[in-house]
């Protein structure tokens, strides 16, 4: 069985932390033929970049990660519990 708790913060921290990377790699560097603003279209009200639009977008991936964490633990430990032999 799958820890739902850890998966869902695990999967929340690591969207906050690759949104963070992308953020700073479009700030750095904004000639790399990377489509960073594609993140506009990605988060409800994100808008590059401000240090408001910054946090919005923090808090919109880490709940997009931890829904995916939530559901793909919560998945894993249905069909291993229905598979699993007694």
């Amino acid at each position: 069985m799958l820890n739902v708790k850890a998966w869902t913060m695990s999967l929340g921290c690591w969207m906050v932390a690759t949104f963070t990377i992308c953020v700073l790699g479009g700030v750095v560097a904004p000639g790399l033929p990377i489509p960073h603003r594609t993140l506009e279209l990605l988060l409800p009200g994100f808008t590059w970049i401000s240090l408001g639009s910054f946090a919005l977008g923090v808090v919109e991936v880490f709940l997009y990660g931890v829904y995916a964490g939530w559901l793909f633990a919560s998945l894993h430990n249905f069909f291993a519990r229905r598979w699993t032999p007694n």
